[in-house]
Order: structure tokens, then C-alpha cells, then sequence
């Protein structure tokens, strides 16, 4: 393996890819719907996010470290805490899960204010003395409202891939391309249900993150299949498999930099960011395997199979195919 410049695939393989696409093919059916059964019967278990709970501001005297004031919460019966530091590490914001129903009245400000105290109690020490600057319950509405957006978000990103790719490129790029980004999406999914990964606000930007890098990294072989379709005088499944070839490079050190850098923020960034780097880590590897052995076959098969008429450049591409080196 060189590092300058950086090599972990060699530029000129000559693999036969699609040689194997039916048995690519239908083990991708097969991990889809073994991820649908473990997604349908494991479900999730939603964080304060979407749950609601109580949530607590702490300011310290001194820096103060969070995963000792995990454990210190956890010993005092505080299951599940999420505390996290900003501004510093003086001040920490801690959120709650839900103990029973909450009252709106007086009697849920003396709850809350009980809790208050309990937290308190748990991680001020003498030589670290903690003051509680905010403490208010935050309703499960909220935590709707939140799953509301975040599939709204997935909506917008899928239709917007689909109008850029489709405009960009070819419809049936834009369909396989978004086919192949939700089916990521869902085994990302799938094993954040089966590890039991906690599902939050990070864990769902990580899987927008993933859903953005897949479609990114297709777009990249597309491209690739595109020009060789337009330059290249072979068969169409050798026009695929040289695509998917003179792009492998390229694919593998793009998922082995994202993977490093997740790794990175998975050791060094704390409990409460676990979920976004694992998200990550995962998904770069379901990514690179999706992009090479599920997206360019899916360009054989039924109404997605493309041909040479399909990807002739247009009459606004020409001039614009004229002027590259």
C-alpha cells in the first residue's frame, strides 16, 4: 500500500463484477428483508429527544469530567442519563427520562423540583460544588414534532436527490441512485435496532450523513458509466464493469476516510456522540459495498437497464462534453 500518493486499491483493476450481479442481487433481497424483520421486531428505543423528560443545566466551580457525572448519576439511580458539556467543561446540560406521568400543575413543579435537587445531590461533591442554573420538563409533543421533522428532512433529501440526479444525469440513474441510498439507509437502521443503540437527534444526522454520502458516492460511478457509455465501443456489461473498476480506487479511499475519521470521533468524542460515529462507521461500510455491488447492477435489470441510446449526450451536453481535456 503507497501513502504519497495514496493507494489502497491498485488504479487498473480488471475484476469481473458483474459476473456476479444475480448473486449480488439476491443477497441484497435477502439482507433487505432480513433487515426489515429485525427493524419490524426489535423496534427502537427512542432517547429524550423524542420521548420528552426532564432536562437540567449545571454549572460547576471547576472543569468537571461528563463521564464521571454519567456514572455518578447512574449509581444514584438515573438510568439512561444523557449529559453532555458546553461552554466549557463547567457546564453541563443533563437530560432526564420521564418517571411516570407529569403534572402541569403545582405538583409537577414540586417533581420537578424534587428531581432537581436528587441531581444535585448526586454529582456536586465538596471539592466541586454544583449549582443548578436551569430545570424544566420537556413534554412528548415536542419529541413528535421531532420525529415529524427528522422524516421530513429524509423526504426532502430523497426527492431533492431524485430532481438533481434525474436533471443532472438520467431518470433511471435517479431512481436506482435513491433505491440504493434508502436501502443503506435501512440496514444502517437495522443494526442500530439490533446492537439496541439508543435512536437521537445524533444517530438520526448520522443517518442523514450516510444517505447524503451514499448518494455521492453513486453519483461518482454514474458519472463514470455515463462517459463510458458515450466514449466506449464494448458491451454494455463490460462498459459497467470497467466503470465500476476505474472507480474502485477512488470508492474504497473515500470510505476508509470517513470510517478513520468516525473512528476518531467514536474513541475520543464521548458517550454522547457513540451513536453518530458508529452510525457512521457502519454506514461507510454498507456504502462501499452498496455503490459497487448493488447500484451499477441495478443498471441491468427490468425498466432500470440502460443502453447507449439512453445516455447519448443531449444537445445542451454537447458543447459542454467538447470542452473536457
Amino acid at each position: 500500500m503507497k501513502l504519497f500518493p495514496l493507494h489502497i486499491l491498485p488504479n487498473d483493476t480488471k475484476i469481473d463484477f458483474m459476473r456476479w450481479r444475480h448473486v449480488a442481487m439476491a443477497v441484497t433481497i435477502a439482507v433487505f428483508l432480513a433487515s426489515v424483520a429485525i427493524i419490524g421486531v426489535k423496534g427502537f428505543t427512542f432517547a429524550l429527544d423524542f420521548t420528552g423528560g426532564t432536562l437540567i443545566e449545571a454549572r460547576f466551580d471547576k472543569q468537571v469530567d461528563v463521564e464521571q457525572v454519567r456514572s455518578k448519576l447512574e449509581s444514584n439511580g438515573f438510568e439512561n442519563a444523557q449529559v453532555q458539556s458546553f461552554g466549557g467543561n463547567t457546564d453541563l446540560l443533563i437530560r432526564l427520562a420521564p418517571h411516570g406521568a407529569h403534572d402541569p400543575g403545582a405538583e409537577g413543579a414540586a417533581q420537578d423540583k424534587a428531581t432537581g435537587d436528587a441531581v444535585l445531590k448526586a454529582i456536586t461533591t465538596a471539592e466541586n460544588p454544583a449549582t443548578i442554573l436551569r430545570n424544566e420538563y420537556v413534554g412528548p409533543q415536542i419529541g413528535k414534532d421531532l420525529a415529524l421533522n427528522g422524516l421530513y428532512a429524509t423526504i426532502f433529501m430523497l426527492a431533492g436527490f431524485l430532481i438533481y440526479i434525474g436533471f443532472r444525469f438520467e431518470w433511471k440513474f435517479a431512481v436506482t441512485a435513491s433505491i440504493v441510498a434508502l436501502f443503506d439507509l435501512l440496514v444502517t437502521l437495522a443494526y442500530m435496532s439490533l446492537m439496541g443503540r439508543e435512536f437521537d437527534l445524533n444517530l438520526l444526522a448520522g443517518l442523514l450523513s450516510v444517505m447524503g454520502f451514499a448518494i455521492n458516492d453513486i453519483i461518482v460511478v454514474f458519472d463514470r458509466v455515463r462517459e463510458n457509455f458515450r466514449s466506449l465501443r464494448v458491451e454494455p456489461l463490460e462498459v459497467l464493469n470497467r466503470s465500476i473498476n476505474q472507480t474502485l480506487s477512488r470508492t474504497v479511499i473515500t470510505a476508509v476516510m470517513f470510517f478513520l475519521s468516525a473512528l476518531a470521533l467514536y474513541m475520543y468524542g464521548g458517550a454522547s456522540l457513540e451513536g453518530l460515529a458508529e452510525t457512521h462507521m457502519i454506514g461507510a461500510v454498507i456504502v462501499v459495498v452498496s455503490s459497487i455491488l448493488v447500484a451499477v447492477p441495478m443498471l441491468t435489470i427490468g425498466f432500470l437497464r440502460v443502453s447507449k441510446q439512453d445516455l447519448l449526450p443531449k444537445a445542451k451536453d454537447v458543447e459542454a462534453m467538447a470542452r473536457r481535456p
